[in-house]
């Protein structure tokens, strides 16, 4: 598994998490989480175009 999978994996399993439990904080914590990753991936993404 290479670095842009592993973060895309951890991404869409925090927004799967997020969306079967109710705590508000807890959900917005995930989706940062998950924002963080995609930006991740979208660094390394360009990086590999240039």
């Amino acid at each position: 598994m290479n670095t842009i999978q592993y973060l895309e994996d951890q991404a869409a399993r925090a927004e799967r998490l997020a969306k079967r439990i109710t705590d508000a904080l807890t959900i917005e914590r995930l989706l940062s989480f998950a924002g963080e990753r995609r930006r991740e991936i979208e660094m390394i993404a360009g990086k590999r175009r240039a």
